[in-house]
C-alpha cells in the first residue's frame, strides 16, 4: 500500500469517526490527512518532513478557520433552559386521563397521547380525569380538581 493511500484512508477514517465522537476535531485532522495524501499522490510533496508539515498546517488551519462554523452541523440545535421552562409551564392546567391506579401517591397519566409518570395526593383510579399542577420534566403532579393548579 502506498504512503499516499495510507494518508487518504486515515483521513477518511478520521472524518467518519466524527460521526461517533462529535468532538468536531477529528474531521479537521482527517482533512489534513486527505490533503497530504492527495498532494503526495500527485507528487507535489515527497519528503516525510513535507508530509508532516502539510498535515499539521492544513489540520490546524482548517480547525481554526472552520470549526466554529461547522460545529452546529455536527452538534445540532439545543434549547436553552429558559425555553424548556416555558414548555413545562404550558402543561399546567392541562387535562389528563389516569391510565393506571395511583398507589402510594404514584401512578400513570396520559397527556396529549403520551403516558407520563405522575404523583398526586389523591387516590386516583384508572379512567379518572385530573389536571396537571406541576411538571418536573419526567414526572407530572396532578390533582382531581382544576382549582388547585397555578394559573399559566
Amino acid at each position: 500500500m502506498s504512503t499516499a493511500l495510507i494518508w487518504i484512508v486515515v483521513g477518511i477514517l478520521l472524518i467518519l469517526s466524527e460521526l461517533l465522537a462529535t468532538s468536531i476535531v477529528a474531521v479537521f485532522i482527517g482533512v489534513g490527512a486527505l490533503v497530504t495524501g492527495i498532494l503526495l499522490q500527485f507528487n507535489v510533496i515527497e519528503s516525510v518532513t513535507a508530509q508532516y508539515l502539510v498535515f499539521g498546517v492544513v489540520s490546524l488551519a482548517s480547525l481554526v478557520l472552520a470549526r466554529r462554523r461547522m460545529k452546529n452541523w455536527f452538534v445540532g440545535y439545543t434549547n436553552d433552559e429558559n425555553n424548556q421552562q416555558l414548555r413545562f409551564q404550558q402543561d399546567l392546567g392541562e387535562r389528563v386521563t389516569v391510565s393506571s391506579d395511583f398507589k402510594n401517591g404514584a401512578g400513570r397519566v396520559v397527556l396529549n397521547g403520551v403516558q407520563w409518570d405522575a404523583e398526586s395526593n389523591a387516590e386516583l383510579q384508572k379512567g379518572d380525569v385530573a389536571w396537571v399542577t406541576k411538571n418536573d420534566g419526567i414526572k407530572l403532579s396532578v390533582s382531581p380538581t382544576k382549582k388547585e393548579f397555578a394559573e399559566k
